[in-house]
């Protein structure tokens, strides 16, 4: 399947150029020599097919040239100022380098309910600034001579190393030191950085484990735990962990007898405050994102599309935007590689990031991201979570999440810190329900967009309809040319020799067929006996 065919090249700053559908493939053979994928549909069927694939009737249907961003600000508290919340100067000294004047809705609540020492169970929409919310009380209450007096988890790598930066940037002007603890990197060079004096940890997991394994680290002097996406933190995959983890930590309570927690997330289920609640104390719980859960300066909008014509819709919507940055998400890491290798070959440079890459590639994508360098990103769920990049103006949803709370989480890599942004999300017609439960979740409707100029292909030969996960169900069929020879039957399959004895066939019973002499009293066998060992007959020397 490929990305160019049937799309027509298209500068954003001059008008459309009227192309007929036959001259367009008339190009595109040109360019491939499969002819079957570059059959075009008419302008009747195509106009049929995209009724076929409404998935809901939208309140209004919208098109690129009609579309027009519209600013609005309700992140920020403009009644209040980080003066007046408790900081001390120091802090204060380095909020104001930073150019942050005033807080946005969560820390404006947050933070004077963390500087009493209260636990905290936080809800707020991403891009809202929720770690500062919690990173500027632990910079005002750490002491000064006492290591490893706060804990900080995060789910991925590239959050943790963001939350440490940005905590050690805050404290610039304070005696206070974050250090990040996470996997990929050497163990040695991370127990120096411990050495030289850290007040606030700050890592994954798993290596928070394995250094506490190892000795290289302690809890004991612990005052506040706080875990970031705690949604993300109690998922099955890390749940037993993190119980592990606080276990080690003082109990539940007000510093310094106990241990101060605080939670946030952008999303936070009923299963998980549950979960969080067990390892707090008489928490309050602040919620900032009534209404709809996303940030309203994103604008979204879903595109139908057929399953086969993704990526060529894909690279219509770059080359008919004009992002400044671009992150595609994808659902498995084997279509961000291919993505990403496609757009490059066309002209578009792309980047992919997921799991599977080395930690130090990781890390310099990530560098090369904040530092304004890449225009467009293909990556997994790995950037889904914290990654606050500047100048990100645009999300596409190449697969839509399985886990709608995903969503959320990925288009709120725009829009971030007031500022705007764009996020679309590539809709097959099998994908309806799955759309409908994401709008539920975020409680706002999703309208569709529309690329008139865009034409379908129709499926290539062989094509398989995609499930209502939105995976092919089989991907493509091999077809067998005409005049070959049948293929051979399959093997018959293997039985072991434990199968073999469980399935005997019995002697025949009926009179006359059996010698009962050959048998003890005359009495034949009719089943099995009702247990039986199967077992190996010892050899010799056992």
């Amino acid at each position: 399947m490929d990305m160019n065919q049937g799309t027509e090249s298209h500068n954003p700053t001059t008008p459309h150029a009227e192309t007929s559908p036959e001259s367009d493939a008339v190009s595109n053979q040109s360019l491939h020599s499969d002819p079957i994928a570059n059959e075009r549909e008419t302008a009747s069927e195509t106009t049929a097919r995209t009724t076929e694939m409404a998935l809901h009737t939208p309140h209004g249907v919208v098109t690129h040239h009609e579309f027009k961003p519209v600013a609005q600000d309700n992140v920020f508290d403009n009644a209040a100022d980080f003066a007046t919340l408790g900081l001390r100067s120091s802090v204060l000294k380095g909020l104001a380098e930073m150019g942050f004047s005033k807080p946005t809705m969560i820390q404006a609540k947050m933070i004077p309910i963390a500087l009493t020492g209260r636990d905290v169970l936080g809800q707020a929409k991403t891009g809202t600034g929720k770690t500062a919310a919690f990173g500027l009380p632990l910079i005002h209450m750490c002491g000064k001579d006492t290591q490893f007096q706060a804990l900080i988890l995060a789910p991925t790598r590239e959050l943790a190393i963001q939350i440490t930066d940005e905590i050690n940037e805050l404290a610039k002007h304070t005696p206070i030191r974050a250090v990040t603890l996470y996997g990929g990197q050497s163990i040695q060079a991370q127990t120096r950085q411990l050495e030289t004096g850290s007040h606030i940890i700050v890592g994954t997991p798993g290596r928070i484990l394995d250094m506490l394994q190892r000795g290289y680290l302690h809890l004991k002097n612990i005052r506040f735990a706080v875990l970031d996406e705690v949604d993300r933190m109690f998922d099955i995959g890390f749940r037993d962990d993190i119980k592990r983890i606080l276990s080690m930590c003082p109990k539940p309570g007000t510093p310094p007898e106990g241990r101060q927690t605080i939670f946030v997330s952008a999303t936070l289920s009923e299963e998980v405050e549950r979960l969080a609640r067990q390892h707090m104390h008489n928490p309050e719980k602040i919620v900032t994102s009534a209404g709809s859960l996303t940030a309203s300066l994103v604008k979204q909008f879903h595109i139908p599309v057929a399953q086969w014509d993704k990526k060529r819709m894909l690279l219509h919507v770059l080359t008919h935007e004009e992002p400044a940055l671009t992150l595609v998400f994808c659902r498995l890491k084997r279509t961000v590689d291919e993505l990403a290798k496609g757009l490059t070959t066309r002209g578009i440079e792309a980047h992919a990031m997921h799991g599977d890459m080395s930690q130090g590639k990781r890390n310099t994508t990530m560098k090369q991201l904040k530092d304004g360098k890449l225009a467009v990103v293909i990556c997994s769920d790995l950037a889904s979570r914290g990654i606050d990049v500047e100048g990100v103006s645009h999300v596409i949803n190449f697969d839509l999440p399985d886990d709608p709370e995903l969503y959320i989480h990925r288009i709120g890599r725009t829009a971030r810190a007031g500022k705007g942004g764009l996020a679309y999300s590539l809709v097959t017609p099998q994908q309806g329900d799955l759309l409908t439960s994401i709008e539920m979740l975020i409680n706002a409707e999703i309208p569709k967009l529309e690329y008139p100029d865009f034409v379908g292909n129709e499926p290539p030969t062989g094509w398989r309809e995609e499930g209502p996960s939105g995976r092919p169900q089989g991907g493509l069929q091999l077809e067998r040319p005409e005049g070959s020879p049948e293929p051979a039957p399959p093997p018959p399959p293997r039985v072991s020799r434990t199968e073999q004895a469980s399935k005997l066939e019995l002697p025949a019973s009926g009179p006359g067929q059996v010698d009962a002499t050959k048998f003890p009293g005359g009495i034949v066998p009719t089943k099995l006996p009702p247990k039986r060992l199967f077992g190996k007959m010892p050899g010799r020397g056992r």
